[in-house]
């Protein structure tokens, strides 16, 4: 399967169970462990444990790579390893609190400018 097919399954077991702000981070040329990463918020800790067990249990019927999850304890942020996909579900405060997003794009926006002042 390749990775937008990957990201399309993903982002579908995340929608049957009604996350809410998806967002797909391309880390391709971040770091060589993954190279996206899925974001999405759950409104309990309830919901973030079933979202994370949707997408396990999708990806894996499809025959894909399923590694560690982390998090389902306390449900605040679960975290899936899927290879070249990280997922992360997380409850809104917590996402807001650790902002992602602006963390990997603020690297990419670093990256870029360094990549372009050594040319």
């Amino acid at each position: 399967m390749n990775i937008e097919d990957k990201l399309k399954l993903i982002v579908a077991a995340l929608e049957d169970l009604k996350a809410q702000d998806i967002a797909i981070l391309n880390t391709s040329k971040l770091t060589a462990l993954f190279e996206r990463m899925v974001i999405a918020s759950g409104t309990s800790n309830r919901q973030t444990r079933a979202l994370a067990d949707n997408v396990h249990v999708k990806v894996k019927e499809a025959g894909e790579y399923v590694g560690n999850t982390e998090g389902e304890d306390s449900g605040e942020w679960v975290l899936l390893d899927l290879g070249d996909v990280i997922v992360h579900v997380m409850l809104p405060a917590v996402r807001a609190h650790y902002n992602l997003e602006e963390l990997w794009g603020a690297a990419e926006a670093a990256r870029t400018r360094h990549i372009q002042a050594d040319h």
